[in-house]
């Protein structure tokens, strides 16, 4: 028996403003798309954190076949009898077109953190085809069930896309002890910098 953290709350679901989505399969026409969810990794670290604290895990990196990359997270299990050891599970992923070192962590701590149920019920999520705009983008943020979300969590409707490649995440919501500072752009704002100068 141990006495660390109940592991099984790292599988809990993630609220939407933890989630983004990649666009998969297209219709041939290529006006929609399947979406596939995955879990930012800073809502990973966080949740880690949060079921085991700071201190009780870490990961680690090194070079894995063909130019990827394996990362391993470890998790300090205590157990009833005082003493402890490190548990570590690995998984590995390709470095990616696009920043291909920090693309390649990225993914490799994404896939390790699954070895330990964050994220793994992303597959079972039902698959939804969401519109496309003409460069391949979300038109709107693809909506989670409610049978996927957090207990009591409810996700707002649907927001159109950022026209950055993805769908428009939903603002985070502050944690304890945090502050956000939104600044919006208003029409004055864009007639002032449209404005002649002199």
């Amino acid at each position: 028996m141990t006495t660390s953290p109940d592991l099984r709350r790292l599988a809990d679901p993630f609220p939407p403003e933890d989630v983004d989505w990649l666009p998969g399969v297209t219709t041939k026409d290529k006006t929609k798309a399947l979406a596939f969810p995955y879990v930012k990794n800073a809502a990973i670290m966080d949740r880690l954190d949060a079921v085991c604290g700071p201190e009780n895990w870490c990961n680690a990196f090194k070079s894995g076949p063909d130019g990827g990359v394996l990362c391993g997270i470890s998790i300090r299990v205590t157990y009833a009898d005082g003493t402890a050891e490190w548990v570590t599970k690995w998984d590995g992923a390709e470095n990616t077109d696009v920043e291909a070192v920090k693309g390649g962590l990225s993914s490799a701590q994404k896939r390790a953190s699954t070895q330990w149920g964050i994220g793994r019920y992303f597959p079972r999520i039902p698959q939804q085809w969401v519109p496309l705009d003409k460069r391949g983008r979300f038109v709107e943020t693809p909506r989670i069930p409610a049978a996927f979300l957090p207990k009591g969590h409810q996700q707002a409707a649907p927001t159109p896309s950022s026209g950055d490649g993805g769908a428009r995440p939903t603002p985070p919501t502050p944690r304890a002890g945090e502050r956000r500072i939104v600044r919006t752009t208003g029409a004055n704002d864009a007639e002032r910098r449209a404005r002649p100068q002199g």
